[in-house]
């Protein structure tokens, strides 16, 4: 669909970048929905070796996110945004405070999904008074591949470690679409510039890049302490330390982020109490007092039990023994997910004999065959 009569390109396309920082976005460029053939491929072949691991919505309708015409007919032309929140500290000074738990600096601060579609949705409604045509908005909320987008829109390009990199802001980009009807000018594609560095594959704890540009998220950090919902798996226990939702460490080692800067937007800023909080704290955190915590904040959709889990799982790496008695209060949890990752932080902390005492009640009164299995692999 053509712009209205009277609306010139270069006008309507400097007026959505000055509309879209007055809303708060940091980044905007504009592509077209046939631009993801080599992204299509690799996203193809990522399903193919089981990549994903659990996240089976990745390979539901494969097809909508590899052409956005799959997902809505009439797109003619992509606006994708971005939002830096860029962190005001290290993101990897934390992983030395080893009672006190890592969260990833995305989910510092309030869930930018909220906040972000209300912002795509106001300059939406400002595309469609001034130039005409339909629009429909995503953030990371339906089958849109964002990255590859946004490097095809100029914002940024996928590095080795997958994610997006942007020379003016690092690692630190959130990203929103608009999806409309008009034919718009597109921006030329940004270059890939991680040349022959590999830093971010060096850093990776658990190893999860078989290759340059390729994720196994299986063993990615992120993945298990957030989309997995079951036990986390022995080998990979120890090397996740103390990250108790998500892992920055490939974002934060980019030589890009030099040129990075603090976020602006306030309600994506670190809260206080989300800051290396201490273990013993979040161990003690019921259900209720979870969600009282974690209230707009993108923790909160893991639940309570994930959370405990992954908790747990720091306390062991710990080292300290003055938390095994949160580990072994936890034995008793509700939760045969809590309960079987509180076996393996006190086995970590423990002694085998005095172990194998202080649990021995619990063991004898265990229902749950999967806890007891944790059982059986500290040899108790």
């Amino acid at each position: 669909m053509d712009i209205k009569p009277n609306t010139s390109a270069g006008a309507l396309r400097s007026g959505l970048a000055s509309e879209a920082r007055a809303l708060g976005f940091d980044c905007v460029g504009i592509t077209g929905p046939d631009v993801l053939a080599d992204a299509g491929k690799h996203f193809h072949d990522f399903l193919a070796a089981g990549e994903h691991g659990d996240m089976d919505w990745l390979a539901t309708h494969p097809e909508r996110r590899t052409d956005p015409r799959r997902l809505w007919a009439d797109v003619r032309s992509i606006v994708m945004l971005g939002v830096n929140y860029g962190p005001d500290e290290n993101p990897l000074a934390v992983l030395e405070q080893r009672t006190r738990g890592a969260i990833s600096v995305y989910a510092q601060g309030d869930d930018y999904h909220d906040l972000i579609k209300k912002r795509l949705k106001t300059l939406a409604r400002w595309l469609i008074a001034t130039a005409g045509g339909e629009v429909k908005v995503f953030v990371d909320t339906a089958a849109v591949m964002e990255k590859p987008l946004a490097q095809a829109a100029g914002i940024g390009w996928q590095g080795k470690h997958t994610n997006l990199v942007s020379r003016p802001f690092g690692s630190w980009l959130f990203l929103g679409a608009i999806f409309t009807t008009l034919e718009l000018p597109r921006d030329d594609a940004e270059a890939d510039h991680c040349g022959s560095c590999q830093a971010c594959l060096d850093i990776c704890p658990t190893a999860a890049f078989p290759a340059p540009y390729k994720l196994d998220a299986r063993r990615c950090i992120s993945y298990l302490t957030i989309e997995n919902k079951g036990p986390i798996p022995h080998e990979f226990r120890k090397a996740i330390g103390n990250r108790i939702y998500g892992c920055d460490d490939c974002l934060a080692v980019c030589p890009w982020n030099k040129f990075a800067q603090q976020g602006r937007e306030t309600k994506l800023a670190a809260r206080e109490n989300l800051r290396a909080p201490p273990l013993d704290e979040l161990a003690r955190l019921d259900d209720a007092a979870f969600r009282a915590r974690f209230t707009k904040s993108p923790v909160k959709r893991i639940g309570r039990d994930r959370f405990v889990r992954n908790v747990l799982i720091a306390i062991g790496n710990s080292n300290d023994r003055a938390l095994a008695v949160e580990a072994e209060r936890l034995l008793g949890d509700e939760s045969p997910l809590v309960r079987g990752a509180a076996v393996w932080a006190l086995s970590q902390l423990l002694q085998r004999e005095e172990f194998s005492r202080r649990a021995a009640r619990a063991l004898d009164t265990e229902p749950d065959e999967a806890v007891r299995a944790e059982w059986r692999f500290t040899g108790a």
